[in-house]
């Protein structure tokens, strides 16, 4: 339980999907202007990450790893070169049922999401957390917290993000550093703070 305690801090923390790997950063900066569309989208993150990292750790270890099928007599077939396609086709089908879901319960966060609620199905942060997964050899359990772990760094990130975007709307930002330039200065100063989390080891 403790290594499953660590690995979710480090996932959220010190391994910051967004943060440390820059992975997710389209939707992070476009739908950071206002902290409750950057809440809904977080949630639908954590939600997909949840969900589509363990059942790629099945599909992976049941049917595309090197020997997978060994109970079906191929003990030498190796489909892991699938993955990909496999593990986007898996977020997509998640993706749409979170759609769904926020379509009929959350019109007004629907249509403020936009395009960006669609597009969680090739957000690289949710390609990547399935692919660090299977290179870092993961259990089933561990594949789990790290899916959770890595949503809520995401959905972190993205509200402080948000937050401080509101805050600087009052703020005398100078004339050149105005919208895009200066949101990459606080992604930045952000990333440079997660990484004193770095030296921590639990």
């Amino acid at each position: 339980m403790g290594d499953l305690f660590s690995l979710f801090i480090n996932s959220v923390f010190i391994g910051n999907i967004l943060l440390a790997y820059f992975l997710g950063m389209c939707s992070f900066i476009a739908v950071s202007k206002n902290v409750d569309t950057a809440t809904g989208l977080g949630f639908a993150v954590i939600f997909v990450l949840s969900v589509t990292s363990p059942v790629n750790w099945i599909i992976y270890h049941g049917l595309l790893a090197p020997g997978a099928l060994s109970w079906l007599g191929y003990p030498d077939l190796d489909l892991s070169f699938l993955k990909f396609i496999t593990f986007v086709a898996v977020i997509a089908a998640m993706t749409q049922a979170v759609e769904m879901v926020i379509d009929r319960y959350s019109p007004g966060l629907y249509a403020t999401l936009g395009v960006f609620l669609p597009l969680i199905a090739v957000n690289c942060a949710i390609l990547g957390t399935s692919l660090f997964m299977v290179e870092r050899n993961y259990t089933f359990m561990e594949s789990i917290v790290f899916g959770a772990g890595s949503g809520t760094g995401w959905m972190l990130a993205i509200v402080t993000m948000a937050a401080i975007r509101k805050k600087v709307r009052y703020s005398d930002v100078p004339k050149g550093l105005e919208g895009f330039g200066f949101t990459m200065i606080i992604a930045g100063l952000m990333a440079m703070t997660f990484m004193m989390f770095s030296g921590i080891t639990l």
